[in-house]
């Protein structure tokens, strides 16, 4: 049971193989994935989707690229994100995805591997996801994702038939979404001059979404033929500068991020990039002076609480830190990354079991966040229940992949625990897991 939901829910595909692994790093910040939930809510709702079943998550890559891995998430490239200009070119990025989700292309490719996987001797296996960590000083936190890049390229790829079926929808969803189409003309712009160089100098995007001048000519009469206006949406564009600004602000040198930060759409947005900047810079005078500034512009943001939760909490600042991210829950509550990161800094402040309640909270909103999971088994382990911390360790490494180091830990918390208990069972779903991996091996 424990597999089949981790498939369900991260629905990462890697494959075995003898060459070598590339690491990923999936981003995960509660702000930029609240933006990205609602400028994808009014595409995904035009295609039929739920808006709340689809999560749109971030890759730390510099090439430009996005793709679906199944039916309930949306991965783009941080590279995409910050070379797309406006609002309505990700959005037109968001639709074209959700037009393979609707369109069930997905569902045909899992089919058509599990079909070829006798003959090319490729198992499909589970992966994922997820050691976190705050490297530099970054306030985003990465989860660590597999990918054998060949392989997930011709699985991700799609053909050029299934990509004319989602230029035609995504231009619909647009339009019925009241949002100018013109923005997926935009995106393809960004390729033109790509087939022309080597597979291995073209964008990912280039390989697993196949283009022509062709295809930019179609989409060129499906925006005419569309017949409105050119708009844009003051709103949508507040929230893509948003966006783009903090990920550049983190993305790129401090220096690189002063000299723009006044050109930013809005002034809370400018002190927003300012404030990451010194605290990359480790100067928390001037980062917390930046980050009072956006929050007094926007009193009842909790994204800029969070934000400035984590730069107290990264500058050793706990207890400090559990005030601001206790604002930012009573402004967001339900927001489980908020919750962890509260967690997180009740621990360090040494509140062990006010913590353990926040954390388990989070991890009943988001389960699969390995930094919760991690945080959750050292207060497990200072409130003197061994049980719960091993068999939080376990679903830890669960979802790193490294199933072995999952089932000793497994094992000891199935000795330790009440037999029968639904810790017991998430437990007895890690050590079958690993039995299972260990058989094959």
């Amino acid at each position: 049971m424990f597999a089949t939901r981790l498939l369900a829910a991260l629905a990462v595909i890697c494959f075995t193989a003898a060459a070598p692994v590339r690491a990923a790093t999936l981003l995960r910040d509660a702000d930029m994935e609240q933006t990205l939930s609602a400028l994808a809510a009014p595409v995904l709702r035009a295609a039929g989707l739920s808006p709340n079943g689809i999560r749109i998550l971030v890759i730390d890559d510099d090439s430009l690229n996005a793709f679906i891995a199944d039916t309930q998430h949306i991965f783009v490239h941080s590279g995409l994100i910050l070379k797309l200009g406006s609002a309505k070119e990700l959005q037109a990025v968001l639709a074209h995805e959700a037009a393979h989700i609707a369109g069930g292309h997905i569902s045909r490719r899992l089919g058509n591997m599990r079909a070829a996987r006798t003959a090319s001797a490729l198992g499909l296996v589970l992966a994922a996801a997820a050691g976190a960590a705050t490297g530099s000083g970054d306030a985003m936190a990465g989860i660590m994702l597999g990918t054998q890049s060949s392989i997930m390229g011709n699985f991700f790829g799609h053909t050029r038939a299934e990509e004319s079926a989602a230029d035609i929808s995504s231009v619909r969803y647009m339009v019925r979404a009241g949002i100018d189409p013109r923005g997926a003309i935009q995106v393809q712009e960004i390729f033109r001059g790509q087939e022309a160089l080597s597979a291995r100098r073209q964008d990912a995007y280039m390989q697993t979404h196949p283009a022509s001048r062709d295809r930019l000519r179609a989409l060129q009469g499906l925006v005419a033929a569309a017949k409105v206006p050119e708009t844009d949406d003051p709103a949508a564009d507040y929230l893509f500068a948003r966006l783009s600004g903090k990920l550049s602000a983190f993305k790129r040198a401090p220096s690189w991020t002063f000299r723009r930060a006044d050109t930013s759409y809005s002034r809370d947005i400018a002190k927003m990039r300012e404030a990451v900047a010194w605290h990359r810079q480790s100067d928390l005078r001037k980062a917390l002076a930046a980050i009072d500034a956006a929050i007094a512009l926007r009193p009842n943001d909790a994204y800029y609480h969070d934000l400035k939760g984590e730069i107290l909490l990264e500058s050793r600042q706990a207890a400090a830190a559990v005030k601001v991210y206790d604002q930012a829950r009573r402004l967001a509550p339900s927001n489980a990354q908020i919750l962890g990161g509260l967690g997180r800094a009740q621990m360090a402040a040494g509140q062990y079991k006010a913590a353990l309640a926040t954390l388990e909270t989070a991890r009943g909103r988001d389960w699969a966040d390995s930094r919760v999971l991690r945080d959750l088994s050292v207060a497990y382990a200072k409130t003197g229940n061994a049980g719960m911390a091993s068999e939080a360790t376990a679903q830890r490494y669960a979802l790193e992949g490294r199933l072995k180091d999952a089932g000793i830990h497994a094992k000891r918390a199935v000795d330790l625990l009440p037999r029968g208990s639904a810790p017991w069972r998430r437990a007895q779903d890690v050590l079958a897991a690993s039995e299972r991996a260990a058989r094959k091996r």
